[in-house]
């Protein structure tokens, strides 16, 4: 069985047992929470599809850790005008482990 999931803007397709890194969310080391907005979920008889989520659906995750992602270099420039700027940035994160899909 696996879902689809939607949380932070993007939408991850999860099973049992699986870890992802998600956008940061609100909670501490092994805190549980649990996504409502389930898109989609597949069972062995077929894919059942929500509009826009499915009914009395959620997926229950354990969270790992939050961190910050490696940093990645921002350089913005005009040609011509001598104008120009360099940054860093670090997105932060979530690692959960997804534990039960209640469908």
């Amino acid at each position: 069985m696996y879902a689809v999931i939607e949380t932070g803007g993007k939408q991850y397709q999860v099973k049992e047992g699986d870890t992802i890194f998600i956008e940061k969310l609100d909670a501490q080391a092994d805190e549980k929470v649990s996504f409502d907005k389930v898109v989609a979920v597949g069972k062995d008889n077929g894919l059942t599809v929500g509009a826009p989520y499915v009914d009395n659906a959620s997926v229950e995750a354990k969270v790992l850790k939050n961190g910050k992602a490696k940093k990645i270099t921002v350089f913005t420039y005009k040609p011509k005008k001598g104008e120009k700027r360099k940054m860093g940035h670090r997105q932060p994160y979530t690692q959960v482990q997804i534990e039960a899909i209640k469908a």
